[in-house]
């Protein structure tokens, strides 16, 4: 059941980055474009994002726990660090490049063009490298602590 509904989800998000014209670069490229030929209308999408993420969170945060699983898994921390501001540079340095960010990227698949494909794939190794960085370094802090140990 967590498929279908996670499924139809992704579709109804897919839906709306196509309608809110998040898939067309150059619509990005034009928002983000603020001494040139600046284009407010990604302003108004992103507005109704953000209110629709705070009514959903509001309504089902006040449940005890959520419908398809047995606790709500949220984040455990709100500390600003280095690993942060980092992949919050490096995402907005990888937009502006490509006009794209993860969810349309993917949901421009769907048209075919070898360009997305190598988009996405240069993200998958994104991410993949920066998992296997990570948990090195996670690996690593806790080894420490199991040496220091008495």
């Amino acid at each position: 059941m967590k498929s279908v509904v996670a499924g139809l989800a992704g579709l109804l998000f897919g839906l709306g980055l196509i309608l809110g014209g998040m898939t067309q670069p150059a619509a990005v490229l034009g928002f983000l474009d603020i001494f040139g030929l600046w284009n407010p209308r990604l302003l108004f999408v992103m507005g109704g994002a953000v209110l629709t993420t705070m009514i959903g969170y509001w309504l089902v945060l006040r449940r005890s726990r959520p419908w398809l699983e047995t606790k709500f898994h949220l984040p455990d921390t709100q500390r600003i660090d280095l690993r942060l501001v980092t992949g919050a540079a490096l995402f907005g340095i990888g937009w502006g490049i490509a006009g794209y960010c993860p969810g349309p990227a993917l949901v421009s698949l769907g048209g075919g063009a070898l360009s997305m494909w190598l988009l996405v794939a240069a993200m998958v190794t994104g991410w993949w490298l920066a998992g296997r960085l990570t948990s090195g370094a996670r690996r690593s802090r806790n080894e420490g602590l199991i040496h220091d140990a008495p």
